[in-house]
């Protein structure tokens, strides 16, 4: 990917969560937290789906010996995550829509911190319930927000993007400040 692919994914991304952001009453701050976890979601995902084919491999080869492993020890040996198939972006992303979608990004991410322990408490959880405050819907848009990131994406991509969006939640919380209640002058009094 060039670096004017890179920027107008950047801009494409930008666009889908702002308007989605904006449709809703939720602030800045309220969104950029579960956005940059399906952002870190999707990163996991495709480094997963890189290995996928290694880590069944060496779990077939491994099964039934002595040095019989779990597929989750050999899928953080290999990239670095375990993601069950309930926690893979396609999975959450295909999801009905009478599903709770908060409650499986929340499982999601759970899941990846119960199998990377680094990750414990750092991942979002309750903040997709919360995006439902004022539409149920976000959750389920939120995953179809990210999905155009390309499958073949690494982690400098990831990077990049990432950076892109907190600084564009910083620029948009930001843009708040300097507002401020100024009272009326006591001449009158």
């Amino acid at each position: 990917m060039n670096k004017d692919q890179l920027k107008k994914l950047e801009a494409d991304l930008w666009s889908a969560a702002d308007k989605l952001r904006a449709n809703s009453d939720l602030k800045s701050s309220e969104y950029a937290t579960p956005g940059l976890g399906l952002i870190f979601l999707k990163f996991a995902d495709n480094n997963y789906r890189r290995f996928e084919a290694d880590i069944h491999a060496g779990y077939t080869k491994l099964k039934g010996s002595r040095r019989e492993k779990k597929v989750s020890d050999i899928a953080i040996e290999k990239c670095g995550f375990y993601l069950p198939d309930h926690a893979c972006y396609e999975h959450l992303l295909n999801l009905p829509e009478e599903k709770n979608i908060a409650r499986a990004l929340k499982e999601a991410m759970k899941v990846i911190e119960e199998h990377k322990p680094d990750l414990e408490g750092v991942l979002p959880k309750d903040e997709y319930a919360a995006l439902t405050r004022t539409d149920k819907t976000i959750p389920q848009q939120l995953p179809r927000t990210f999905a155009d990131i390309p499958a073949n994406a690494t982690g400098d991509l990831f990077g990049q993007i990432y950076e892109y969006f907190l600084s564009e939640f910083a620029r948009s919380e930001g843009r708040k400040c300097g507002k401020f209640f100024t009272p009326r002058s006591a001449w009158y009094v």
